[in-house]
């Protein structure tokens, strides 16, 4: 059943969403390949992604993006002091904004509009790639997977904003 849109909840939660940034943007050229990092990068709306071995794959996960307060976490949850953003193969790590907030929602980055489209689970590779209890070290912060609204240009230190919600 949807939620009242008049409803306190409702209200508390398309109410207002304080901005972050980007601080690193990664590409997966293929799958299990070791992953391009960039300053900037294309999102095209057709495609997602330039570069990123999920571009030209229509749908839910052009895009996949977890926080770097996530990253922490997880470093945490495995006894590490850090874990590299590369180790988690998500293509932008973001900073000050809670993107699980971003729930059915639109937001920008640089000239680029995206949806969310859920939440991004863990694969199996976790273990592989952060080492024996990797996989459940993630879950719950793997962060959040995004389509393309309207294509444009990303870099590092674009401002990432939630978009009104219109009803």
């Amino acid at each position: 059943m949807p939620l009242n849109p008049s409803s306190p909840l409702a209200r508390l939660l398309n109410g207002p969403i304080h901005p972050g940034k980007v601080v690193w943007i990664g590409l997966r050229p293929r799958r299990k390949v070791a992953m391009s990092v960039v300053e900037t990068a294309q999102i095209d709306a057709d495609a997602g992604l330039v570069g990123d071995h999920y571009a030209s794959r229509a749908g839910a996960r052009q895009v996949t993006l977890i926080q770097a307060e996530s990253l922490r976490s997880i470093a945490s949850h495995l006894g590490r002091s850090d874990v590299a953003a590369i180790d988690v193969r998500r293509n932008i790590v973001t900073q000050g904004i809670n993107l699980m907030a971003l729930k059915d929602r639109q937001f920008r980055i640089g000239d680029a509009v995206l949806q969310t489209t859920g939440e991004c689970h863990p694969c199996s590779r976790m273990e592989e790639l952060l080492g024996v209890g990797g996989y459940n070290a993630v879950r719950g912060f793997g962060g959040i997977t995004a389509r393309v609204v309207k294509g444009g240009t990303i870099g590092i230190g674009d401002v990432i904003e939630a978009l009104p919600v219109v009803d």
